[in-house]
């Protein structure tokens, strides 16, 4: 069996930063995701400059049985991943009874399902073993709710507890999990939904910081991770209680994404 770093949207954005900088730490990677184009054309730079194994696996995340058809590609190739990077996610903006509920539901399957799937077929052999990681991409969002983003910050509130709640029960067993919440990144995110107005805070950070961060944190085996000063800030100290206020007041921040049509991204 060859240990491999699985990464999840790796065609463009975080998920391709992500290849690019385990591949030049001489990590093999596996690269999942539908636009098997855009894979086999990253797999191709990475295998050149910096020789490692690049496997590509085409498979969209929002079928019910993603997770076993990825762990199934992985067992005929005879690939044990020790790292499971789970950065396929996208999200929907605008008024919540506007936006398509078949979409909302893919985005469901998406950021939820095919996360926590994946991380139930991987992680045991990576508990038996003693070793292993998992980086959960969640978001700014994660920490509070976020009218005309409700599925959106939900799914990713789900992503930071879910992760966090693995760190702590894994700590002393060898698996490193970490919860990565970047707020605004310069990837093709807001380019598809349609309005950088779903940048709340306006400052975009680079996929290249947001990765290295991330892989800084994972060693650290932080738990989690804000990337940027001000992404931090927004995190931690704004209030958490009364949530009502609370939701109530996400609006002012995030009504800009109403001057737009409820469109959708990958990420």
């Amino acid at each position: 069996m060859t240990d491999i770093a699985l990464i999840t949207g790796a065609s463009s954005g975080l998920g391709a930063e992500f290849a690019r900088q385990l591949a030049a730490q001489g990590r093999d990677v596996a690269l999942v995701a539908r636009s098997v184009g855009k894979l086999e054309a990253l797999a191709a730079t990475l295998r050149e400059r910096y020789g490692v194994r690049v496997e590509v696996i085409k498979q969209d995340l929002a079928e019910p049985d993603a997770a076993a058809l990825v762990s199934g590609e992985l067992a005929a190739r005879a690939l044990e991943v020790d790292l499971l990077v789970n950065n396929a996610g996208f999200g929907t903006c605008g008024r919540f009874e506007e936006i398509s509920a078949a979409r909302d539901h893919e985005q469901l399957m998406v950021n939820v399902v095919a996360l926590a799937d994946l991380t139930h077929a991987l992680v045991p052999a990576m508990v038996r073993r003693g070793r292993g990681g998992v980086i959960n991409v969640a978001s700014t969002a994660s920490f509070q709710p976020a009218a005309y983003l409700a599925v959106y910050s939900s799914s990713k509130a789900f992503v930071l507890n879910f992760s966090l709640a693995l760190w702590s029960e894994y700590h002393d067993r060898g698996v490193k999990v970490l919860a990565l919440c970047p707020g605004p990144v310069e990837t093709a995110f807001f380019d598809v939904i349609g309005t950088r107005k779903a940048a709340i805070n306006g400052r975009m950070e680079t996929p290249e910081k947001v990765v290295a961060k991330a892989l800084r944190a994972l060693e650290r085996n932080q738990g989690y991770v804000v990337p940027g000063l001000s992404n931090f800030a927004s995190a931690h100290l704004q209030p958490r209680r009364p949530r009502t206020m609370i939701a109530r007041l996400s609006r002012l921040f995030t009504r800009g994404v109403l001057a737009t049509s409820s469109l959708q991204t990958t990420s």
